[in-house]
């Protein structure tokens, strides 16, 4: 089995836009792609584990979702970086689904889909539900400080590492495995 870093999108790996929904509004945060890059080239697997209740609440729709993930991955492309896989819930908050995060839905998903095993990986994002999904996986978790990570760190979230951000983040995650 594969070792991952689950990574969250919004205020993670692209610019915190309140409910995202157009794709030219897509911007990967500084590092980003050279970070996710350097660990796929260490072997280690790259998925985006995102919750999109936009779509569920009826801000913007699945297909405009779907565009803004073709973004994304030109965006990744760019820089000769490539993923795993996108998970999205697009269930409203309320749907009481079981892939919303925290739930650890989409990551135990993402690890049979992939091969991937979730002791041997992190989940990173920058809200507790994030890292509580990675905790109710198995994961090991880190706390960015970009987006909403500087409110979570402030309200008391432990997390295994701490970054200013993603770049950060997977270097202290790679320089962790190996120790």
């Amino acid at each position: 089995m594969r070792r991952a870093l689950f990574l969250d999108r919004d205020g993670t790996l692209n610019v915190e836009v309140h409910y995202l929904n157009r794709p030219e509004d897509l911007v990967l945060i500084d590092g980003a792609a050279e970070a996710i890059a350097e660990a796929r080239r260490r072997g280690w697997a790259a998925v985006v584990i995102t919750n999109q209740a936009g779509v569920g609440r009826g801000y913007f729709t699945a297909e405009t979702l779907e565009r803004i993930h073709a973004r994304l991955t030109d965006e990744l492309a760019r820089h000769h970086v490539t993923l795993d896989g996108i998970y999205a819930c697009i269930h409203h908050p309320d749907a009481g689904c079981s892939c919303r995060k925290p739930e650890p839905g989409m990551i135990l998903s993402a690890a049979a889909d992939l091969d991937i095993d979730p002791r041997q990986s992190w989940m990173i994002g920058d809200r507790a539900s994030d890292l509580e999904a990675g905790r109710r996986a198995g994961c090991r978790t880190a706390l960015v400080l970009t987006g909403y990570g500087a409110t979570t760190a402030a309200e008391g979230c432990h997390a295994d590492v701490v970054a200013p951000d993603l770049a950060a983040a997977v270097r202290c995650i790679l320089e962790w495995e190996a120790a």
